[in-house]
């Protein structure tokens, strides 16, 4: 039986039910959103799925019947199975300005699809849902950007080495393979993939080559936590480059991967402009690639890789449930002077976070990060911190600190 766990975008959830008419939870299948959903259920609740055969065909021949509300709240599960309904949503919020009309889920980022954008432009409000983070998983709150904000790193904390690390990173954090053996974890993995690209893709483009599209999956979760790069992607797969761009596009619209965008809030010429690829869960990735942890606790390239890509998704899951107060970027230069993640607050503050997969962090560690902090922040708070595989958080001066792994979610 899968385990209940709470989730830190639950809060928002209803929070903006107070607020906003309409409000659409985002994320990969299978990652929660349901579950999530159903908690909100109550007297004053109606909740439809598109999953069923029949509401699909009663949506999408009288779209405006199926969305009147019998309660203060519909909840559509699904909603980009039938993308029509959105214009009908549209039409009744404006006759209804009443908040906490509409809560939609969808498994595919259909804000990106043309015909979505304008009917809800400007009148959503959009949460995203991710796999678990570990933080959800230990019942922990989310406070761990602003704990690093406010230089505030608790001694008390559970840790965790290389090993461990790596086992929760081959875990990843969708609900169900977490229960699962590493045979079993890979066959659902490899299910789950095939059954996006068999179902979901064909709702949102047009694409034959379903065998190219795996093998670009594939392919791409070998280049998570890499720069863009589409010409040496595309060099094994015999596609175009605009068929390789709408096709990268749409497994990002799956959320199967996401992108990093660079910081360029500066005026240094040489910034990089390149952004970096993740893919959007640790075990979905080492799945994918059919890594073993008796392989990879031995090659520094592949467990970097994995703890990096594990790193991203525990990050943004706190960015995400930050309330639109972070953003998350990366920075890289022309003379390759690199700081992982930049996380800038609302009021510009920046947290610049990089990542050690060692036990052990030397002055020599931060030299990026104290290049960036010296040439580049000008009136702004900026704090940097090496998150490493050691016991306990370390002061380096000028608001630098080695950071156990375990305090991102402790």
């Amino acid at each position: 039986m899968i385990e209940h766990y709470p989730r830190w975008q639950k809060a928002t959830i209803k929070k903006l039910m107070l607020e906003r008419r309409v409000l659409l939870l985002s994320g990969p299948r299978q990652c929660g959103k349901t579950t999530l959903a159903r908690e909100l259920e109550s007297n004053e609740t109606e909740y439809r799925t598109l999953d069923d055969g029949t509401l699909r065909e009663a949506a999408e021949n009288d779209p405006q019947g199926f969305i009147k509300r019998r309660t203060k709240t519909l909840i559509v599960d699904e909603v980009q199975r039938i993308p029509s309904l959105l214009s009908a949503i549209k039409k009744a919020e404006d006759e209804d300005t009443r908040p906490g009309q509409y809560l939609l889920t969808g498994s595919t980022n259909i804000q990106s699809l043309p015909t979505v954008r304008e009917s809800l432009a400007g009148r959503i409000a959009k949460i995203r849902l991710r796999p678990l983070a570990q933080g959800e998983i230990e019942r922990n709150a989310s406070r761990f950007i602003d704990s690093a904000f406010n230089q505030s790193f608790s001694l008390r904390h559970s840790h965790y080495d290389r090993d461990a690390l790596l086992e929760i990173a081959f875990r990843g954090g969708f609900p169900e393979p977490m229960l699962l053996q590493d045979r079993g974890r890979k066959r659902w993995h490899s299910d789950y993939v095939n059954a996006i690209l068999e179902r979901d893709l064909k709702e949102i483009a047009r694409i034959q080559r379903k065998n190219t599209m795996r093998e670009l999956v594939h392919t791409l979760a070998a280049w998570s936590g890499k720069f863009m790069d589409l010409s040496a992607i595309g060099s094994g797969l015999f596609i175009r480059r605009p068929t390789l761009e709408s096709y990268i596009n749409a497994l990002e619209t799956l959320y199967l991967i996401e992108r990093v965008y660079p910081w360029t809030k500066t005026d240094y010429a040489r910034v990089g402009k390149r952004s970096r690829l993740f893919m959007v869960d640790s075990g979905l990735m080492a799945s994918q690639l059919s890594w073993k942890m008796d392989q990879v606790r031995l090659d520094s390239d592949r467990s970097g890789k994995l703890i990096e890509t594990f790193a991203f998704n525990e990050i943004m899951a706190q960015v995400d449930a930050g309330e639109g107060r972070y953003e998350l970027f990366h920075y890289r230069d022309r003379e390759k002077r690199e700081i992982d993640f930049l996380i800038e607050r609302e009021d510009n503050a920046l947290l610049g976070i990089e990542i050690k997969a060692g036990s052990a962090v030397e002055k020599k560690d931060f030299n990026h990060i104290r290049w960036f902090q010296k040439n580049l922040i000008k009136k702004q708070k900026f704090i940097g911190i090496i998150l490493y595989t050691g016991e306990f958080p370390a002061s380096f001066g000028d608001n630098l600190w080695a950071v156990p792994f375990g305090l991102l979610w402790s």
